[in-house]
């Protein structure tokens, strides 16, 4: 019997996939337990349209991730940090206080820990910042540290 998977289950199928299960284990689990439905011709258009929907919406968001992208390479982030004689900082610059700047000043929105740092910025200068916006989409943030 061909059954839509509503759920994952375990060493049978994921959610979305339509496979060939016996009858009894249809009727008797998946069914009892709303795991799966069948596969009717009407469930199965169900199914194509919401997968369809899925893609439109992930294609959107791949979308906005490539223009926030193309945003933030143009903007330089300017941050005013205290520092010694040799251009070391007394503390750091972490994601966090670059994601508060970007969403005061900029008013974009980034969560901080969508932001790649390795580790926080502890010299004055300019320095790139990888960003990780959709799974596709990578891009750079232009901070620049100037003495307070």
């Amino acid at each position: 019997m061909k059954v839509i998977f509503l759920k994952d289950v375990k060493g049978k199928g994921k959610r979305g996939e339509v496979k060939d299960v016996p009858v009894g284990y249809a009727n008797n689990f998946l069914f009892k337990n709303n795991l799966a439905e069948e596969a009717t011709p009407g469930n199965l258009r169900k199914l194509k349209a919401k997968q369809q929907k899925v893609a439109e919406r992930e294609e959107e968001e791949k979308s906005q991730a490539e223009e926030l992208k193309n945003k933030l390479g143009e903007i330089t982030v300017s941050m005013k940090a205290k520092s010694g004689q040799d251009g070391r900082l007394f503390g750091s610059i972490t994601s966090k206080q670059i994601a508060d700047v970007l969403k005061k000043e900029y008013k974009i929105t980034v969560d901080r820990r969508k932001i790649e740092l390795d580790e926080p910025i502890r010299t004055l200068g300019h320095t790139k910042v990888p960003v990780k916006l959709h799974q596709e989409v990578n891009g750079t943030i232009n901070v620049h540290v100037v003495e307070e």
